[in-house]
């Protein structure tokens, strides 16, 4: 291993081996900020009552879309000091842990507050944390392994002959 492989290879993240393709994380980065931009809209409207649930789910949201723009997109926060340091982190969790996270963070405010805004307004961001977790199950195996692999079960062989 030369210099210069030895010097690239601490800086490879976790999301090369997280088992996304670069087409799906890009998608899974959209539907974030899609949903970032539906909880923040959502959630301003959602605090003009007098209701004060409604005003904590409202809250709730705004929250949420920062943290969703935090998390997925963060040059766009670069006011905030930390927000490369949070990305790196966010970068760091594993598919099945932002899918929890996210769909968490969006049914929150629906439980607090029953109403079409707070639906409407966090169906984005549990899209998200679905994509996510979609992701998290893996890869499907291609149709001929899995006919061979049907084929040697019927035919009583073991795993073993299999090259």
């Amino acid at each position: 291993m030369s210099s210069e492989e030895a010097a690239a290879a601490p800086a490879k993240t976790g999301t090369d081996d997280d088992g996304m393709s670069w087409w799906y994380r890009w998608i899974c980065k959209i539907a974030g900020v899609l949903g970032g931009i539906s909880c923040a809209t959502m959630g301003i409207w959602n605090c003009v009552t007098v209701n004060p649930l409604n005003i904590a789910a409202g809250v709730w949201m705004v929250v949420t879309a920062l943290v969703l723009f935090l998390c997925e997109v963060p040059f766009c926060c670069q006011f905030i000091e930390f927000a490369n340091a949070v990305a790196a982190r966010a970068d760091r969790l594993k598919p099945w842990q932002k899918a929890l996270f996210y769909c968490g963070m969006a049914l929150f405010p629906v439980f607090l507050s029953f109403s079409i805004t707070t639906l409407f307004g966090n169906a984005i961001t549990f899209a998200t944390g679905v994509l996510y977790g979609l992701a998290s199950l893996g890869k499907k195996g291609d149709a001929v392994s899995y006919a061979r692999l049907q084929h040697e079960k019927q035919a009583g062989t073991t795993d073993e002959t299999v090259p």
